[in-house]
């Protein structure tokens, strides 16, 4: 599961609970069991976990569907590892490949493959992540100023904040974060800087209470959060990884094929949301009386909006709380 920043609450036993696990699997099921016009009679369906985290959808999904091959992806190296020995009893129907998961179109090269049936994209930092306190994604524990997703990437959030000009750290701030404060927080930082370098988190924590009003304080949530998620989105390129790794996943999809996203923040869903928004509108002038040929969209989307948890997950599963799923379907093959 990938979920928001809660730095108390811990994960089961490998440090991974699956959010809407079982709506997860029902969306995926029609893809995975499906044999159309681009499947052999030999072809085992093919499922991208693109966040394969600590392994629990792809875990599902493997038991569901025994004769479903999955190609498991993440960027961070102990998360793998411990994907490895969760699925190990699976063998060769799981591939591990360490990729950000724009890197999709490299992966399946690597893995022989030409065409995948699911997708499935959990977004965000992952459960295990916020345990660490080292790695420095929560707010709640004082910690390293690191946030890398993969601990051998170069850019740390402490190099944000320690080089950034006021300007782009603002822009940081406002745009990754939706942060009101955005220019008064980044002046504060700069002030502070001259001082001392950051290098943990719990005086940004304290520089963050005293730069905030206290009446935004008293009603907008912690005023940590935005600013860590701006950092965290900043130095793991997110919503650029977001937004080449969907078209490339779509682009991938055998006809009957289906790619489920969970978002667990706007910037994210938008994203999605005006990717499905794209591939499932014709592209005929408007005002035609018909469609014309080779305008109809070649997907189709398979939830309402987006979903989300229901009582008895947020009750199983409160880091479920802010989750956003949309899943879409491939109707019609490209034509060369």
């Amino acid at each position: 599961m990938n979920a928001p920043h809660d730095g108390e609450r811990r994960s089961g036993e490998f440090g991974h609970v699956p959010v809407m696990a079982r709506r997860i699997t029902e969306l995926l099921a029609p893809a995975l069991t499906h044999s159309g016009a681009d499947h052999s009679e030999t072809d085992r369906p093919v499922f991208v976990d693109a966040t394969l985290g600590a392994g629990g959808h792809s875990e599902l999904i493997l038991a569901e569907f025994p004769d479903a091959r999955v190609i498991g992806i993440d960027r961070d190296e102990s998360a793998l590892n411990i994907a490895r020995d969760r699925l190990a009893r699976f063998g060769d129907r799981i591939s591990f490949h360490q990729s950000r998961f724009d890197g999709i179109d490299d992966v399946l090269a690597e893995a022989g493959v030409d065409h995948i049936d699911g997708a499935l994209f959990d977004l965000g930092v992952s459960s295990m992540q916020l345990d660490r306190a080292d790695r420095g994604f929560a707010y709640a524990v004082d910690a390293p100023l690191d946030m890398r997703m993969n601990p051998d990437d170069d850019l740390t959030a402490a190099d944000v904040l320690n080089t950034y000009s006021h300007g782009d750290l603002a822009r940081v701030l406002s745009e990754y974060g939706e942060e009101r404060f955005a220019g008064k927080i980044a002046s504060a930082v700069l002030r502070a800087r001259e001082t001392e370098p950051f290098t943990t988190s719990g005086r940004l924590v304290e520089l963050l209470y005293a730069a905030i009003p206290a009446a935004t304080r008293r009603t907008g949530g912690h005023p940590a959060k935005r600013t860590f998620q701006a950092l965290r989105i900043e130095v793991n390129h997110e919503l650029d990884a977001l937004r080449l790794a969907l078209p490339a996943a779509l682009d991938a999809l055998a006809v009957g094929g289906r790619v489920v996203v969970m978002s667990y923040q706007s910037l994210e869903d938008r994203i999605v949301k005006r990717e499905f928004a794209s591939r499932t509108t014709s592209t005929s002038p408007p005002g035609l009386p018909v469609e014309l040929p080779g305008t109809a969209p070649k997907f189709r989307l398979v939830t309402r909006g987006a979903e989300q948890a229901g009582e008895a997950e947020l009750a199983e599963n409160p880091r479920s709380a802010p989750v956003r799923v949309r899943a879409i379907e491939r109707v019609e093959r490209n034509r060369s």
